[in-house]
């Protein structure tokens, strides 16, 4: 009986993971099919598994079209919003879980953080496309790093203000007695110690200044200023869809996000083994 118990398990085991991994790398699958595909295939109402006549025409045709102009602007915007965001981020969340401040500001500003976060983005569009009209920042990338703090600061605080909670102080008042400045402390006890946690913030930040759409879409007017999800939304028109571009441009937009990741987590695993070392 409790043989029969294991295999069951093992068995159901088995086909949940089969269903996960089937579930993230079915579409995959299909977009890189799709991708490799003629237009008359694309469209053929018989769906096929394999491209019948494989081409690489979708991917010359979205390189050619000056992409990496637009994956350097995703890439600027990205990264400096991302850094942006955790240096704030990290040094609110510091105040917040280390000093106490009258009428319990603390907690007014964390649920003020989390309001803004949960507000759909249209509604601060107009009141941001105002104000950065009039200060200059319309059709800048400077504009929109400091538009996208909206999505990536509220987040980043709300997760590294957890980790800052939980460290105990013992580490930082054994510096302040050995003579060490508060930003001293800041920069050689504490981030290290919550290493891990700004690394983790930071992939989710990444990824989400790197999908923002709305902001790029009614901030950035030139050509030459575009982000990359801004381009992926003009390959689907009103009567058509160029599916086989779109397909390859998905895939090249998605590649920086899964390597970034990659290396990150293997970087990180590698110092959690050393650290138990």
């Amino acid at each position: 009986m409790y043989r029969f118990k294991k295999i069951l398990y093992n068995t159901i085991f088995i086909l949940m993971v089969t269903l996960v991994l089937a579930v993230i790398i079915v579409p995959i699958y299909w977009m890189v099919n799709t991708s490799l595909k003629n237009p008359r295939e694309v469209i053929d109402p018989i769906p096929s598994f394999f491209p019948r006549t494989p081409t690489l025409a979708n991917y010359r045709s979205v390189l050619g079209s000056g992409l990496w102009k637009n994956f350097s602007n995703s890439v600027i915007v990205a990264v400096s919003a991302t850094l942006t965001s955790i240096v704030l981020a990290f040094l609110a969340s510091y105040a917040l879980a280390r000093y106490r401040f009258p009428l319990h500001i603390n907690r007014l500003f964390l649920i003020w953080v989390l309001v803004v976060r949960i507000l759909p983005p249209i509604v601060l569009a107009v009141p941001l496309f105002t104000l950065f009209n009039g200060i200059g920042l319309i059709n800048t990338l400077a504009g929109l790093i400091i538009s996208f703090q909206i999505y990536t600061l509220p987040y980043s605080i709300w997760i590294i203000y957890g980790f800052l909670k939980t460290l105990p102080k013992e580490y930082e008042e054994a510096a302040r007695i050995d003579g060490a400045s508060p930003m001293r402390v800041l920069v050689s006890i504490v981030a290290p110690l919550v290493r891990s946690g700004i690394i983790a913030t930071s992939i989710f930040a990444l990824i989400l200044a790197w999908n923002e759409f709305l902001f790029a879409l009614l901030f950035v007017r030139s050509p030459r200023l575009l982000t990359l999800p801004v381009v992926i939304s003009r390959y689907i028109g009103e009567y058509t869809t160029q599916w086989g571009e779109l397909m390859a441009i998905g895939l090249f937009a998605s590649l920086p996000i899964l390597i970034f990741s990659n290396v990150v987590y293997k970087k990180q695993t590698e110092g959690f083994s050393m650290s138990l070392k």
